[in-house]
């Protein structure tokens, strides 16, 4: 596995080194198994919210999709060990997908019968993959705004984050609505102002959701920053020193449930219909992922209405202007409001992360970093000196 990490972040990539093939082979191998993974346990490993989507004319899609993503996987990975001295990521896709094949390829049938309480969400992280890699990776090709390769340093560290966060997606949704039902459960003389806000129009129910979580989201954003024990959590999501799709990702597992937990609460009191928390949920999904995006848009007089790129990156910025500011989701009039709002002329942050990089690489050093004692105190502060 060294081996491999080391060929993956080899500094040799040019076009005819055999290593773009090589990754095309690898990634392309990991869809294809995590698929027939899918087929062979549907209720262990696919989110139950959307086997509505897994039409009979839909499974058949996937499975032919799947029978040419392992083909390509294989032939990228011939390509890799013909043009590449070393054979590590050609040898490595191609096992891949011989252990696919192994297990039935596109023909993979189901290997687990009866029902299961438990489910893990590989299906959701590999739409996810598939839907957000194939709509910002060619516009983050065209619209940079940092010229970074696509697997750019610590790729992998936000992917796993990307992985985990999808995979448990039922223990982290369960942990996070759990306050937010136990309140609607003991308020039930808020019932009948619950069917009037769900009885509005789709469209208003859906700016209020945003207008509200982000409200919650700005304050519960600002208490990480500036309370030193909770920005310990937060500065996990700040490590990341390149931004793009999948940097939003990074974040640590106790942050991802209070955040939930705090913001579904107004919606769910407010007794939003489930048509309007659905849109929202898939729209905030979105829009993090674009917020954090590698793109030079500057949007004319919208960024004075919806957070941008340019915005959310001076958020992460490394130099001391970057410290508290823009914590907004959504509408940078909190910001204004409330006195933390910095967008200097046409400028951008000169990098990321946090001045220092105190927090360690890897997931799991990250995953325990909060709880770990400092020997120097990470300050967010602006009279601090990171």
């Amino acid at each position: 596995m060294g081996r491999l990490a080391q060929e993956m972040d080899s500094e040799n990539r040019q076009f005819g080194s055999g290593w773009i093939s090589g990754m095309l082979s690898i990634v392309l191998g990991v869809v294809g198994l995590g698929t027939v993974l899918c087929l062979w346990f549907p209720q262990l490993l696919t989110v139950p919210e959307i086997h509505t989507l897994y039409s009979e004319q839909v499974v058949g899609l996937i499975r032919l999709v799947l029978h040419f993503v392992l083909i390509a996987a294989f032939v990228f990975g011939i390509l890799s060990i013909t043009l590449r001295h070393s054979k590590t990521l050609g040898f490595a896709g191609i096992a891949i997908v011989l252990v696919a094949a192994a297990m039935g390829g596109s023909r993979a049938s189901r290997h687990m019968t009866g029902e299961t309480d438990m489910y893990f969400g590989l299906d959701f992280f590999l739409l996810n993959l598939i839907l957000l890699g194939t709509i910002f990776i060619p516009i983050e090709r065209l619209f940079k705004k940092n010229d970074q390769p696509i697997f750019r340093d610590d790729w992998r560290e936000d992917l796993l984050y990307f992985f985990i966060s999808s995979l448990f997606v039922q223990s982290l949704t369960y942990m996070s609505l759990t306050p937010s039902l136990q309140l609607v459960k003991g308020t039930g003389w808020a019932t009948g102002f619950r069917e009037m806000v769900a009885s509005q129009p789709l469209v208003v129910q859906f700016f209020e959701i945003m207008f509200v979580t982000d409200f919650v989201q700005y304050w519960f954003h600002r208490l990480f920053h500036e309370i030193p024990w909770l920005w310990k959590f937060h500065a996990v999501h700040h490590s990341a020193q390149k931004m793009d799709w999948v940097a939003g990702s990074r974040m640590h597992v106790f942050e991802i449930v209070l955040l939930r937990a705090f913001t579904t609460v107004p919606m769910y009191f407010m007794g939003y219909s489930e048509s309007a928390l659905y849109a929202y949920i898939f729209f905030v999904y979105l829009f993090s992922v674009f917020v954090h995006s590698n793109l030079r848009f500057h949007f004319g007089f919208m960024q004075y209405i919806l957070c941008t790129p340019r915005f959310h990156h001076w958020h992460h910025g490394v130099e001391k202007e970057s410290i508290n500011i823009n914590y907004a989701v959504h509408f940078p009039i909190l910001d204004r409001v409330f006195g933390t709002y910095h967008m200097p002329g046409e400028e951008w942050p000169i990098g990321y992360g946090i001045s220092g990089h105190p927090v360690p690489r890897g997931y799991f050093s990250q995953f325990k970093y909060p709880f770990q004692k400092q020997t120097k105190t990470v300050h967010t502060h602006p009279d601090s000196d990171s």
